[in-house]
């Protein structure tokens, strides 16, 4: 074999490696949006990567995910979801509330999205129909809003002697405070209850408003679901013991770090669930043929501890119905 042919050979076979590497199909990207900070979110992501995981994707391994984190400022949300579309993903996951599904709908007709909202997502424009989405959107709605009536009729049995309870919205996140406010307020009026009406978007003005609710002294407080209150749900619990005011909440984690009850659906099974459904988008599924998941499973936790030392008495009806009574 002449010299010129045998290097030849050997450049030949030299490129094959990297040739095979080219040909390989380039790992899929999952953007993910959401209007809050990732240091608040750990145990949901976990739920989240472990969704796909059960999809089959592991990040880092045959999987990558592009984050991008409002850090609590909502208008930030439309330039984040413009950089996941300029970035090609495969599929953008929305979680955290309506803002961040109705934000990435609007920056894109043709990659599909995954959302995870509180509130009604055919009422939003999300999709045509729950059975048929229609769209390039799908996803899970874990009914938070709609429970308004239900919270407050729980602590109304809690705090028997209840007339004027308080409300607490986050007003950044206005779709969902707007509905809440709506729902919270109809059901009190048929319950014969006053309402009044407080807002906190920053950790200083959850501050200011339990610092007015000190000095307004109402019988109880019903806490709207948001991302943010979650998010600072050890802060909003120390705050309504120390002004020793009944409280409900969204989610588990507050009676578990001591406030006094919740009533909601498992937020962090809704993120697993939205990771699952992610992976069967990028195995193909097409979000306007991808049903739209509804909690059907919601849960009652009451502290009985925070309630002796409220010197409230939990009636045999609630205990009946608890899901978990945490001593």
């Amino acid at each position: 074999m002449k010299r010129r042919e045998f290097i030849t050979l050997l450049g030949g076979a030299a490129a094959w490696p990297f040739a095979a590497r080219a040909q390989q199909p380039a790992m899929p990207v999952v953007g993910h949006l959401n209007p809050q900070s990732p240091d608040e979110q750990t145990g949901r992501l976990r739920a989240f990567r472990q969704g796909l995981k059960e999809a089959g994707y592991v990040e880092g391994e045959n999987l990558a995910i592009e984050y991008r984190w409002a850090e609590g400022h909502f208008d930030r949300l439309p330039a984040l979801a413009a950089e996941l579309v300029r970035r090609q993903v495969s599929v953008i996951v929305a979680t955290g509330g309506p803002a961040p599904a109705t934000v990435a709908k609007a920056a894109t007709t043709t990659i599909p999205i995954v959302f995870l909202t509180s509130e009604d997502p055919v009422r939003l424009g999300l999709v045509a129909s729950l059975a048929r989405p229609g769209g390039n959107l799908t996803g899970i709605n874990f009914l938070n809003t709609e429970l308004a009536a239900k919270r407050l009729e729980l602590l109304r049995q809690l705090v028997p002697g209840a007339a004027r309870v308080a409300v607490l919205v986050n007003p950044a996140n206005a779709t969902t405070a707007e509905t809440q406010l709506r729902e919270a307020q109809a059901a009190a009026r048929a319950m014969g209850l006053q309402v009044q009406v407080f807002n906190a978007s920053t950790s200083r003005e959850i501050n200011s408003a339990f610092a007015s609710l000190a000095r307004e002294r109402p019988d109880a407080l019903f806490v709207g679901g948001d991302g943010f209150f979650f998010s600072r749900h050890v802060q909003m619990v120390n705050l309504a013991s120390r002004h020793v005011v009944p409280a409900i909440y969204d989610a588990r984690q507050f009676p578990e770090a001591g406030g006094l009850m919740s009533y909601g659906t498992n937020v962090t099974d809704a993120w697993r669930q939205v990771g699952v459904y992610a992976g069967r988008i990028l195995k193909g599924a097409k979000p306007a043929d991808v049903p739209v998941v509804q909690s059907s499973k919601f849960e009652l936790v009451i502290n009985a501890e925070t309630a002796r030392m409220l010197d409230l008495t939990i009636p045999p009806t609630l205990l009946s119905v608890a899901d978990e009574v945490i001593e």
